[in-house]
């Protein structure tokens, strides 16, 4: 398991840190675990990377599903509010693209199961059409189908932050 967490670390962070918008021990760790469980469920015939990514990414949503994420949302404490009236520019376009990334990742999480899993697998994990066709044992015409009704939904739900820079 040592080995797998060495090879796998900077991918399984680079998921994490690409879905939630930071880096988050707790979700690593989770990944790890969920990993070892399902290890004997590994299908050899594809990549290990991509298998532990989706790992990465399914935990993440989980996270995001959790009851202590959506406290810690819910919870502002006065000296937060002191602070965002002081935030300095730079730091201000960070929150806001934090703000953005959750609005996006809530847009993804709404799309049919189909779709979302297409566009998770493209955007996300970065697969060609060809390998997504593989995976989910579709014709790629069907996964090019897929990728462009998400993507055109998605356009729909968030062309308000199109006028947002």
């Amino acid at each position: 398991m040592k080995e797998i967490i060495e090879q796998n670390k900077g991918l399984v962070r680079a998921v994490i840190k690409k879905i939630t918008g930071s880096y988050n021990e707790d979700i690593e760790q989770e990944v790890y675990i969920k990993t070892w469980r399902n290890l004997p469920k590994y299908d050899e015939s594809g990549r290990f990377g991509a298998w532990i990514a989706t790992i990465a990414a399914n935990v993440c949503r989980d996270y995001f599903k959790s009851a202590s994420y959506k406290q810690a949302q819910s919870e502002i404490t006065d000296e937060e509010v002191l602070n965002s009236r002081s935030v300095a520019p730079s730091q201000e376009r960070v929150v806001d693209a934090k703000k953005r990334q959750k609005i996006i990742l809530r847009a993804v999480d709404a799309l049919p199961a189909k779709m979302r899993k297409v566009i998770v697998l493209f955007e996300f994990e970065d697969l060609t059409i060809e390998q997504i066709a593989k995976k989910l044992g579709e014709p790629e015409g069907t996964i090019k189908s897929r990728l462009f009704n998400a993507r055109k939904i998605l356009a729909e739900k968030l062309k308000f932050l199109q006028g947002e820079d």
